[in-house]
């Protein structure tokens, strides 16, 4: 249906936007921003506040990040000549000493007395008569004439009693372990109370097992009967163990 007519609706009028309401601001506003202001250091800015600019002058030279040897000190005994065994050019020799021993009696007398030197021993390895120290050569065995030769050392024998002492406390340790689980005999009255409660707990598995259904067709009703058949025939095979063997052993624990 169409709009009634009606003579204002004949000149366009201008639509005016509906005043906004004005900008909600906190009274807490102005305390706020100073706490903030307060709070905030010059490095939460974008960047440090400010930077020294490097200068053009300290530019990197070569060798500069080299470690540098302190100053060399200069001693004062440096100045001093080293003493020489070369008489100097302005020495002049002792003039007017005379020796009265007789070189050519000497000589002869030592000649005469004196032991004739050894040859020392050589060896030659080729015909041609190619001839090499012996003593040099590794040829002679000097090492049997060591004073400690054929001698055990002496970390040899530190080690051989350490280990020695090792396997002692070892084998001490195991004995004592033994000892510790040597076995023990049962007496009457403790065979004959484990031999009850055995006869118990198969009566109490039996009566549980006489309890089960008389139609089986579930998982867990045929696993629930293999395990109550297991717990009684392992305690049957325990309680015919017992009723055999009058004396039983036991390890101590």
């Amino acid at each position: 249906m169409a709009a009634p007519e009606s003579i204002y609706n004949l000149l366009p009028r201008l639509q005016e936007p509906p005043a906004r309401p004005p900008r909600y601001i906190s009274t807490f506003r102005p305390s706020v921003k100073q706490e903030i202001e307060k709070s905030k250091a010059q490095w939460k800015t974008m960047g440090p506040a400010k930077v020294a600019v490097p200068s053009p002058k300290n530019f990197l030279k070569k060798h500069s990040k080299e470690p540098k040897l302190p100053a060399r000190k200069k001693e004062q005994d440096s100045k001093k000549l080293p003493a020489l065994s070369v008489p100097r050019r302005t020495d002049h020799p002792v003039m007017g000493i005379q020796s009265k021993k007789n070189f050519i009696n000497t000589n002869a007398v030592a000649a005469i007395t004196g032991l004739p030197k050894k040859p020392q021993p050589i060896y030659v390895d080729r015909r041609q008569g190619d001839k090499y120290l012996l003593e040099t050569s590794g040829l002679v065995p000097k090492y049997i004439k060591k004073k400690d030769y054929g001698i055990t050392p002496k970390y040899v024998t530190q080690r051989t009693e350490e280990t020695k002492k090792a396997q002692k406390d070892y084998e001490t340790q195991v004995l004592e372990c033994l000892k510790k689980k040597a076995m023990k005999q049962l007496s009457d009255e403790e065979r004959e109370n484990l031999l009850q409660g055995l006869k118990k707990n198969w009566e109490e598995v039996h009566h549980e097992f006489q309890c089960l259904s008389v139609e089986i067709d579930t998982i867990p009703k045929k696993l629930h009967k293999a395990k109550l058949e297991s717990q009684m025939k392992q305690l049957e095979h325990d309680i015919d163990v017992i009723e055999k063997h009058k004396v039983i052993y036991i390890a101590n624990k």
